[in-house]
């Protein structure tokens, strides 16, 4: 007995490693179609949330490093391809816009974070998420008001759901509203949390879009500076912990020399073809990380409390880009 026991113990422990082998496999030939022609941004995320909820394989361990590794030099390879003096133009458009929108979103985050009865760390991480730049700001913030693991989590699996729902559906708005490609890149700039899925929705839209809503969401980046500054008074920590995202700075050199130095634009078309399979990578590790365990650590009123000042920002952004500017 105690044989049969342990041979059908060995049995299932094959079993289980072979399931867990056949999972990576499929991960790993899904990983490799998105680096090619035939997927496009949107369903690299969504092939990656496919994955993870059918073969268990996550990504989650992997997003902390690899795809933020990945993100920044593909925004760096893009960043070859876009005109210095328009993005100039470009980042003092929208700097108002930037300002305003920031200050409204960090105000309304904590009232409805009170509202929801949510820890205010967890608030105020999906609020600075929301209002600059995701996953970035969160990752930016989180020692500086010093919050823990689970606070962290919470605020990056709120932000991630949300995220990619508006790399889907806003090409689609935007294209049923008829925007022009500098309204829909100054909307993606304004109103989708995270700088992959700003490059990925816009660039689809169309190269004019592309070029304005990464030049303004990068420069929206550059907020994380003052912002933590007043959140370490806000929540009394006194730290000095600030994660400055430097990467932009190479974007900018990346413009510099594709604007001015004639030998790299002969290389430009190979750069941005090699930064958009980056870019399509990075949507699938993210999409692959948004495992079913993931949403269900989340919890309801935080994702509710992020959907309701995503929705407020992105509503109102899009009334001021159509009918004020």
């Amino acid at each position: 007995m105690t044989k049969w026991l342990s041979g059908i113990n060995e049995t299932r422990k094959i079993f289980l490693n072979q399931e867990i082998s056949s999972g990576n496999i499929i991960f790993f030939i899904a990983l490799a179609l998105c680096a090619g022609p035939w997927i496009n941004a949107p369903l690299a995320l969504i092939g990656g949330l496919v994955v993870s909820l059918f073969t268990g394989r996550s990504s989650s361990h992997l997003n902390n490093r690899i795809t933020q590794i990945l993100l920044q030099c593909s925004v760096v390879g893009l960043g070859f391809g876009m005109d210095l003096n328009t993005a100039l133009q470009a980042g003092r458009e929208g700097f108002l816009y930037t300002l305003v929108s920031i200050g409204v979103t960090l105000i309304l985050g904590l009232l409805a974070g009170r509202a929801f009865h949510i820890e205010k760390k967890i608030s105020y991480l999906i609020s600075s998420g929301t209002a600059i730049c995701g996953g970035s700001a969160i990752a930016a913030m989180a020692p500086v008001i010093k919050a823990d693991d689970k606070q962290i989590s919470a605020a990056l699996g709120t932000v991630f759901i949300l995220n990619s729902v508006a790399l889907l559906i806003f090409p689609v708005i935007g294209h049923k509203i008829h925007l022009s490609q500098e309204q829909f890149g100054m909307w993606c700039a304004i109103a989708i949390h995270d700088t992959s899925s700003v490059v990925a929705a816009a660039g689809k839209y169309g190269d004019k879009a592309l070029e304005l809503a990464t030049t303004v969401k990068l420069a929206r980046a550059l907020w994380i500076i003052p912002v933590a500054l007043i959140s370490s008074f806000i929540f009394k920590t006194g730290s000095h912990m600030i994660r400055v995202p430097y990467f932009i700075g190479f974007f900018v050199l990346a413009m510099i020399a594709g604007t001015y130095l004639p030998f790299v634009r002969q290389l430009i078309p190979f750069v941005a073809q090699l930064s958009r399979a980056g870019l399509k990578i990075t949507l699938f590790l993210i999409g692959a990380g948004l495992s079913a365990g993931t949403m269900k650590q989340i919890g309801l009123r935080p994702l509710l409390h992020g959907l309701l000042l995503w929705i407020v920002i992105s509503a109102s952004a899009l009334w001021v880009i159509v009918y004020i500017l």
